[in-house]
């Protein structure tokens, strides 16, 4: 139980401290309460589940497969805002929603790619040691190159970013809650097993909640953009699954980690996406900011592109099994 009240407690803590990193006026903040404090606090609180089920191990395998590893970073990293700033280009789209799509380039994989590639018979292990680092990284690299995206895409309509005070801001939100999960677990790993399962179900229901707030707040924008908008998502998801997984079995890595590269590689952490368009850019109304609905509609449209990769991989490793016996 002390367990369980200190994460609150740190958690809800870490949230006020980037809430003064994004601050406003009073009344303003009243305003966007869903921005300031709702939002960042179920971020926090999904990173805390992701961080609750690591150690300090899951990062060996930098060092011990670092192939396999350096493959995975290598298209997460740099080819994947590649392919996203081309299609936001080809696609022609509205500069909130180009910079929009840059930021869920820029995202990490969670803890749904973990459970995609346990589903997809991957190397879960290897994928997990993915997410760690990347989410790490990603406090580093999100910013510069959403800062550079905001100056192409949107020109001098952009508003002004403090791109150090967003690395702050991601640290605290994601960075931070994964550190106090994986000392609950290095510590008092009987609490971190007792609490595990009702984090993770919670953080499931706020995945869900977010994804639909977001695109409940930004209907209309929606509607408007869905011809190139959702085409450019659903590319985007595809192209990496596809890129990731070519490029594993083109350096020989056997099956079950070239599906982990691949999932790695085209399933992002859309909650991260969602919390930082809305940070970066509040909506006028109080809702959700514009800069989240790519990040939003990706929350959903990804099941659809990622199931039959999924199912394939399921068929192929029990066509291998059976054939082995």
């Amino acid at each position: 139980m002390r367990g369980r009240l200190v994460a609150i407690s740190v958690l809800i803590a870490l949230v006020m401290v980037s809430s003064s990193v994004q601050a406003q006026d009073e009344t303003e903040e009243e305003d966007n309460v869903i921005i300031d404090v709702v939002l960042p606090l179920a971020l926090a609180f999904i990173m805390f589940s992701l961080g609750l089920g690591l150690t300090i191990g899951d990062f060996a395998l930098v060092f011990s497969e670092p192939k396999a590893f350096t493959i995975g970073i290598v298209n997460q990293m740099l080819v994947l805002p590649i392919v996203g700033f081309a299609i936001a280009s080809f696609a022609d789209l509205d500069g909130e929603l180009a910079v929009g799509l840059m930021i869920l380039a820029c995202c990490p994989g969670g803890v749904t790619s973990n459970i995609l590639t346990k589903l997809a018979k991957g190397d879960t292990a290897l994928s997990i040691s993915y997410t760690a680092v990347v989410s790490v990284v990603s406090v580093i690299t999100l910013p510069l190159v959403v800062g550079l995206s905001m100056d192409h895409f949107m020109g001098e309509s952009a508003p002004s970013i403090d791109i150090i005070g967003l690395g702050i801001t991601m640290f605290l939100l994601t960075t931070l809650p994964v550190a106090i999960g994986m000392s609950i677990r290095a510590t008092k790993p009987s609490t971190a097993e007792s609490i595990d399962r009702g984090v993770s179900l919670t953080a499931a229901v706020l995945f869900v909640i977010i994804v639909l707030a977001a695109i409940a707040s930004e209907w209309d924008t929606l509607m408007d953009n869905i011809g190139t908008l959702g085409p450019s998502v659903v590319a985007l998801n595809a192209l990496m699954l596809t890129i990731g997984y070519q490029s594993a079995k083109l350096l020989n890595l056997e099956p079950s980690r070239a599906t982990t590269v691949s999932i790695e590689s085209g399933i992002q952490n859309a909650t991260v996406g969602i919390t930082v368009g809305g940070l970066i850019l509040a909506s006028p109304s109080g809702g959700l900011s514009t800069l989240s609905l790519p990040s939003g509609v990706y929350g959903v449209l990804m099941y659809l592109v990622i199931a039959p990769f999924v199912y394939h991989r399921i068929s192929s490793s029990g066509d291998s099994e059976n054939s082995d016996n």
